[in-house]
């Protein structure tokens, strides 16, 4: 007799489990199995902390409505938690946004009192953010010339991020959901400064642009474009 193809392999791993849900199958097979699999005593609610799952589905691509049932059925009345859910495609919209958070835009300008602008991506402003002027961007922040009054990186949650200056005298730096306000501290308008959030204590930190060659290697982008004599 043939034996049933499985379409749900659980498997355990050191910190929890993973589950690899068949690409192929139908998603209604897919869900029928994983709930007679998961109806198991074993997955139960019971005393103790949840048991972290991460889920690959491979190369399906699950809608909002989808991926919100598979959580309902992982998760709902069982002792599981959902770390990630995986999938190798994305949304034509979720690939538009990549590119534009990859991408490097340059405004030759000044940012005005009153004046809020939003980027997505990185961002060089030549020209100078005056007080009461806001520059905004999801990735980093480059001013080639005098940031006098608000600069927000990574402003969609990205930690990462980090804003430079040619002249650091701004009213107040926010990276993530992290504020640094100047308002009651004593510093002095410093040269070629940046700012970043050390380690997993988010604590601001202002030094030399040289200190990024060491604490963000990975801003480094586009070697290719070298041209190597």
């Amino acid at each position: 007799m043939t034996q049933k193809k499985q379409h749900v392999t659980i498997k355990g791993k050191k910190d929890g489990l993973v589950f690899l849900l068949d690409e192929h199958c139908a998603y209604d097979c897919l869900i029928t199995e994983l709930t007679e699999k998961l109806n198991s005593n074993y997955y139960q609610h019971k005393e103790g902390p949840n048991v972290r799952v991460r889920v690959d589905v491979g190369r399906r691509f699950l809608s909002e409505e989808s991926e919100a049932e598979l959580r309902q059925v992982i998760t709902e009345g069982r002792a599981l938690e959902i770390e990630a859910i995986e999938s190798t495609v994305i949304s034509v919209e979720e690939a538009e946004r990549r590119q534009q958070e990859s991408q490097f835009l340059t405004l030759t300008r000044f940012v005005r009192s009153g004046q809020v602008l939003k980027v997505r991506g990185d961002v060089l402003l030549v020209g100078d953010i005056n007080p009461g002027g806001t520059l905004m961007a999801t990735g980093s922040i480059h001013v080639l010339g005098a940031l006098k009054g608000i600069a927000h990186a990574g402003y969609e949650g990205n930690r990462k991020a980090v804003i430079t200056a040619s002249l650091m005298a701004p009213v107040q730096l926010r990276i993530a959901s992290e504020i640094y306000s100047f308002a009651d501290i004593d510093h002095e308008d410093t040269f070629m400064e940046t700012a970043f959030l050390k380690g997993a204590t988010s604590e601001f930190v202002l030094e030399r642009v040289q200190k990024l060659v060491h604490e963000r290697p990975e801003l480094t982008s586009n070697t290719s474009q070298l041209i190597e004599e």
